[in-house]
């Protein structure tokens, strides 16, 4: 089974949509809080989440509809495609299965007949015995010192989920300092050595290939970094490969105990699930990393199990289209309460823009609708003195995620409780706006001038989604990041693209070995005259 390819706009829940954004476009939000039952039905309460999708520019009829159009689009089938490992990712001929990574021994699925369960638990198995091996000491480096640090190689979904993840969690980790690299610049790369001791430092090289140009570069760099310090003999008790190119590990000097595998089921961006995840477990240990894995299959069960109705992947997912389609917004903006989630934004930019940016659906045809959405954000409060001016005041309609915890992991504090009223305070404003009366009315009392009365109105009737979840933890992270990657497959979905191939990067990537060669060989080929100058004014720098 693959997906079908159903135009969205040719449905009769789109068109109806259509008609009723014309009824509904330029209500008030606090309006529909009439309807008494409104946060019964736009909120759901999921083992230690709390998710509040009332302060949203629709009512029961919208959700009715986009609950029509998910049908429509066959969107239940989907679900099940992809979990049964059909392969779905048709222009790559391959499954869908970062998911069968969080499974237990109890599960089968198969892909081309075969069971990959067992497969998946004895590379997790491998994982553990070579994280608590490194803790305990029994893995040393070369000149039989304790590892102190390791540094992850990689780049795209080999950097950015591992790099989030580990800030995230950091709170939680081991004894192990960790370190990412990822862009092909010498001078990051230099200026993290410097801060490291090659005897007690991993590091692990990660790419599907084995042959992404930066990840290599990277990784050749800090191998003659480390033979200088070293010698030849070190490099197999200091380097580890995640990847799925045998020749090329060995060819490296990686060991064969020392390699980890990747499998093409598995995309780049939802990799940290798979063996990627190594240097997540390394940071925070195996048990956490294993809770890390469990909070994201529940939210999985929940994703393929619980009712559209109350499903809360499928609601972020129908309400993005809503906002995207309909009103017309061309970026979200993701908010989270928490400075251990300043690289979520980033890492849903990636997430998120590199599966849904698409312009030709599942029948190779041009769309004739906005797909994707621009994914932007930082944290709470720094946002707010930021960029939030333009959310609350500016002239674009910018839905937001708040995301923030009941409790803080330190011990509990005052600092909690007003970072938490920001973040419910900020809902509030976006929602309720200030009137120009109530601004004229406040300088009235103040005795003050209603000149600049105008500046200070707030228009509000700005949508939001509140996520409460009761602390930041490896499970609860686990299932966040789950429920958002679970949206990215509603839209892709709803909009008929193939979300899980990226052939959007490629071009640049060709292009670059191209005028590689001519910055080595000082030749110049034919380019537009734009490139051609650029190109020929590095090659002159003395």
């Amino acid at each position: 089974m693959t997906l079908k390819n159903i135009s969205p706009i040719e449905t009769p829940a789109w068109k109806n949509l259509k008609n009723h954004f014309a009824e509904i476009k330029n209500n008030k939000i606090i309006d529909f809080f009439k309807d008494t039952k409104r946060l019964s039905h736009f909120s759901v309460s999921w083992k230690n989440f709390y998710v509040d999708f009332s302060k949203n520019r629709l009512n029961l009829k919208t959700l009715n509809l986009l609950l029509d159009l998910a049908k429509q689009c066959d969107l239940q089938n989907s679900i099940q495609a992809q979990f049964l490992g059909k392969k779905i990712n048709k222009t790559e001929n391959r499954s869908v299965l970062h998911t069968a990574c969080r499974c237990i021994d109890s599960d089968k699925i198969l892909v081309d007949g075969i069971d990959i369960v067992p497969e998946i638990i004895n590379e997790r198995n491998k994982i553990k015995s070579f994280c608590d091996k490194v803790l305990d000491g029994h893995i040393t480096g070369s000149t039989g010192k304790k590892i102190t640090d390791v540094v992850n190689i990689g780049i795209g979904g080999s950097d950015l989920g591992p790099r989030m993840v580990t800030e995230a969690l950091k709170f939680y980790r081991s004894r192990l300092n960790t370190h990412f690299i990822s862009n092909v610049d010498g001078d990051h790369v230099y200026e993290v050595l410097k801060a490291l001791n090659p005897e007690t430092t991993l590091f692990i090289v990660v790419s599907k290939t084995f042959t992404t140009q930066e990840t290599l570069t990277n990784a050749k760099t800090i191998k003659n970094w480390m033979i200088s310090n070293l010698g030849n003999k070190s490099i197999e008790h200091h380097f580890i490969a995640v990847s799925s190119n045998k020749n090329e590990i060995a060819n490296f000097g990686i060991k064969d105990e020392y390699t980890f595998s990747m499998n093409d089921w598995v995309g780049g961006r939802f990799s940290i699930w798979s063996s990627v995840g190594l240097i997540i477990s390394l940071s925070i240990g195996f048990e956490n990393y294993n809770k890390f894995l469990n909070g994201a299959r529940l939210a999985d069960d929940h994703f393929r199990s619980s009712s559209f109705e109350k499903n809360i992947p499928v609601l972020m997912g129908l309400i993005s289209v809503w906002y995207n389609n309909f009103f017309e917004c061309e970026s979200e903006a993701v908010i989270s309460y928490s400075q251990y989630l300043n690289k979520l934004p980033a890492y849903l930019q990636q997430s998120l823009m590199e599966s849904n940016g698409k312009n030709v659906d599942r029948n190779g045809k041009n769309v004739k609708y906005q797909t994707g959405n621009i994914v932007w954000g930082d944290t709470g409060t720094n946002s707010q003195h930021a960029f939030f001016q333009l959310i609350h005041q500016g002239t674009k309609l910018i839905p937001c995620d708040f995301i923030g915890f009941k409790h803080p992991l330190h011990k509990e504090n005052h600092q909690h409780d007003i970072l938490m009223s920001n973040f419910f305070a900020q809902t509030e404003a976006l929602l309720m706006g200030k009137s120009l009366t109530k601004v004229e009315d406040e300088l009235k009392r103040k005795s003050q001038s209603k000149e600049f009365a105008p500046f200070k109105v707030f228009k509000g009737n700005i949508p939001s989604n509140s996520f409460l979840i009761d602390k930041l933890s490896p499970e609860s992270l686990g299932s966040l990041i789950a429920f958002y990657e679970h949206k990215i497959f509603v839209q892709g979905i709803i909009w008929n693209v193939f979300s899980y191939d990226q052939w959007g990067v490629e071009l640049g990537k060709e292009l670059a070995s191209s005028i590689l060669r001519e910055i080595e060989t000082k030749t110049l080929e034919n380019h537009d005259p734009s490139t051609s100058s650029l190109v020929h004014l590095y090659n002159s720098k003395n």
